[in-house]
């Protein structure tokens, strides 16, 4: 059995690890709050962009706009995996790069080249240790993201579509449900495509016409998409953050309960053996 001492320098080292994992729960509770506000405020905006794209959308318009171009096979492919900056979030960086690593497999088994880009360090770092190469690695995007860091992430590779240089964009992220359920999910904003649920021209009033609408509509849907792909895993984060120190925290206050009662354990067996000697050596004195 561990001598007194020692179980008290192990009791506080516990103690002060309980005080961090309590302090970073509540700071990601805080964190998460704020982060659902931003995922609940920019889901109407991105159905609102959807349902006008779908019904501006014929299959003549193809030609006249290069985002809505649909290649019959798709021989170059960018893929943009989010991840955080820091962890202490469980599975949370590891699922989404183990989503990555299974979409690059899929494309490339389909004889498609990948284009590999990155934004959080764990992301970046994963990738540099396995020696895959990275077209970008990105870690200057907090945790607060804003329409121009997603319009930095994903206008390059939208110039690229336009090009026909690659033939379709891939965004890696974590699609928020709940605090308790954030499944990574692989979806494609490039080439864009209306929603089924929204398809058929409506009887608009248009001014200016429809093409000049989608020349503009159409970037912002695609740069929409992103930014919503970057709230959601920022809320997603926070919520796997929550969980791991909550759990963490719990853990510690277990081990603390066994040490404590270890601890007294060990010192009334040292005060029981103390009152044996006296009565020992009274006995003797007799």
């Amino acid at each position: 059995m561990a001598k007194g001492s020692e179980l008290k320098g192990r009791i506080k080292s516990v103690e002060n690890t309980r005080k961090i994992t309590r302090t970073l729960e509540m700071i990601a509770t805080s964190k998460m709050k704020r982060s659902q506000d931003r995922v609940i405020a920019a889901r109407p905006y991105a159905r609102a962009l959807a349902d006008v794209i779908s019904s501006l959308y014929s299959k003549d318009l193809e030609g006249d706009f290069p985002l809505l171009r649909q290649p019959k096979i798709v021989k170059n492919a960018a893929v943009l995996l989010l991840t955080s900056n820091r962890g202490m979030a469980g599975g949370f960086n590891a699922n989404l790069i183990k989503e990555a690593r299974a979409l690059i497999a899929r494309l490339e088994g389909e004889g498609t080249t990948v284009e590999l880009h990155v934004s959080g360090r764990k992301g970046g770092g994963y990738f540099r240790y396995v020696a895959r190469a990275m077209a970008t690695s990105r870690t200057d995007i907090g945790d607060k993201p804003t329409a121009s860091d997603a319009a930095s992430l994903v206008d390059a590779l939208m110039a690229q579509y336009a090009k026909g240089e690659i033939d379709a964009v891939y965004v890696v992220c974590a699609q928020y449900k709940s605090a308790l359920s954030s499944p990574p999910v692989a979806e494609r904003v490039l080439p864009v495509a209306p929603p089924a649920s929204a398809a058929g021209q409506k009887n608009f009033l248009l001014f200016p016409d429809a093409g000049a609408i989608l020349s503009e509509l159409l970037p912002a849907y695609v740069r929409n998409a992103v930014y919503k792909a970057l709230v959601e895993t920022v809320a997603a984060e926070q919520a796997a953050r929550r969980t791991a120190m909550k759990a963490a925290t719990d853990n510690a206050g277990e081990m603390l309960n066994l040490l404590r009662r270890t601890y007294n354990r060990a010192r009334q067996a040292n005060i029981t053996q103390e009152i044996a000697e006296i009565v020992g050596g009274a006995a003797a004195l007799e």
